[in-house]
Order: structure tokens, then sequence, then C-alpha cells
């Protein structure tokens, strides 16, 4: 390993590594590696040489390796490598987090560009740590007895769903993040549909404030890593060129949190006496 620079991209997290190659990382640049992606949940590593069988090796390195159940593989030897290509609809203009309806979302995912357009095509990241912490005590309070569910309803698989806490603790630092996302959370199973709905729209705007992002412009041969466990990102829609991406998720542990304080809200039938009492009319 070479001299090590690690260097904020902004207030709120994300850090540019130099003095790597990712290719023939050794034990000891992998362990700064590993340890700045913790600092700064997202790390961006520019100029890379970065072969199918390298990306895949590096991957190995922080766990075991997903493959995606529905986006494009490289091919047949390396399913674990999906193609994301903006030419064909592959724009991810939604915040969220990777794969949060599996019962173990990814712990990370390592992202290596291709090719990006001339202008355009920024990847944003935003910090739920942060987001947690400017929640309001109350919000905290009741966020924390709360469970979400995640589904894969964006890719036609709505039957693909997990339930998780809506606090994350994280495994290794130990801090709690906001861990409901705009693309994959379709609501609080404890709640009526309808507070369900208003609490997470209320969610979503907060924990996509500029004062949580950082915002990363890509050159062709960059990687970004980020942790998936702290974090949500957004591909800004903004190029008419193309923007390839190769990516590779790897597998993380089952969410933990605070224990649900409440049961599944199970609708009722209204008595008729009750209806009456409370002026609902049966015509």
């Amino acid at each position: 390993m070479g001299v090590l620079s690690i260097t904020p991209v902004s207030g709120a997290l994300g850090a540019e590594v130099l003095g790597l190659d990712l290719e023939t990382i050794d034990d000891e640049g992998f362990a700064a590696l590993e340890q700045a992606l913790i600092d700064h949940l997202v790390v961006f590593i520019p100029d890379q040489q970065l072969s199918p069988d390298g990306h895949r090796d590096l991957a190995k390195r922080f766990g075991e390796i997903e493959i995606h159940p529905f986006l494009q593989k490289l091919s047949p030897d390396h399913q674990e490598i999906v193609v994301l290509d903006g030419d064909a609809g592959a724009r991810a203009d939604v915040w969220h987090t990777d794969v949060t309806f599996s019962d173990s979302p990814p712990l990370c995912s390592i992202l290596h560009m291709v090719t990006c357009p001339s202008r355009g095509g920024d990847t944003m990241f935003s910090n739920q740590y942060l987001v947690y912490d400017a929640l309001s005590e109350p919000m905290r309070e009741m966020l924390g007895g709360l469970t979400a569910v995640h589904t894969a309803a964006v890719f036609g698989h709505p039957e693909h769903q997990a339930e998780h806490p809506a606090v994350r603790v994280h495994p290794v630092t130990g801090r709690s993040s906001l861990y409901v996302n705009r693309q994959f959370t379709s609501h609080f199973p404890q709640l009526r549909r309808g507070e369900s709905d208003v609490l997470l729209n209320h969610l979503f705007s907060f924990s996509e404030q500029p004062q949580f992002q950082c915002r990363y412009r890509w050159a062709p041969g960059g990687v970004g890593i980020w942790d998936n466990r702290c974090t949500q990102h957004y591909a800004v829609n903004d190029y008419d060129e193309s923007r390839l991406i190769q990516r590779i998720t790897v597998l993380g542990d089952h969410p933990e949190g605070g224990t649900p304080r409440w049961s599944h809200w199970q609708p009722t039938t209204m008595s008729a006496s009750a209806a009456g009492e409370m002026g609902v009319s049966g015509s």
C-alpha cells in the first residue's frame, strides 16, 4: 500500500480515498478502506482498473456476495455483478437503500463506473445517522417501537417483502439510524394505513434534506462503496449520454433495533351501536 489520502467530500458524509489499487489491494490496504467506510459511510476511489474478477474478489473481502434476484447480470460467469445501463432505463432517481425487501439487506454496495456522461449523472448519498439524530425526541421514541414493511413492488414483485425495525442499530458503531426509504418501504404495520402514509411521507421528505447529503461527480474507472446499513442514495437523472455501471452488493445481517411495543393493527368491523354513537349512517 502506498501513501493513503482520505479527503472528506462534505460535512455530512463521504470521503475520497487515494493511494489504493483495488485490483491488487492487500490486507493492510483493505483494513484502511474498511475503516474509512465505517468513518465516512461512503468512500470514492477514483482511477481504478477494476476487472470483473477483481471486483468480485474485493467484494468477497467484505462478506458473502448477493446474487440480485431481478437485475441484469454481467455474464453467466459473473452472476454477482449487475449491469445498470442508463440507456436501458436503469436510472435510480428515487431515494433508496439497496434491497431492503430482503430479510438480510446488503452490508455494502460496490459500484464501478464503466462509462459516464461528460456532465450529469452524479450520485447523491444521505447520512441516516444524522437524520435520526435530528428528529424530535417524541418522534424518536415512537419510531423506536415500530417496524416497517419493505417490498419489491417496484420490480413487479410485491410478494417479496421483509419487516425491519424503523430505527436500525449499526452492528459495528452501535449508532441508531432511520431505516425507511421511499422506494421500498410500504408501511408501518402497527399503524392504520392512513396514519402510516402520512408518517412515512414526512420521514421521506425529512431524510432527503440537503444538510444530510453529499454529491459525487463520477469519472470513468471510479469506484464507490457505501454502507447500506446507514445511508440512502439517489442517482441524478440529468444526462442524455451513456452511463453504464457494474455493481456488486455484499450480504449483510438481519437488521436489529428496538423491540416493537405494539402489535400489528387489525381492522375491525364497527358495531351498529358504535356507528350510531359516532353518527355513521349505513345508507
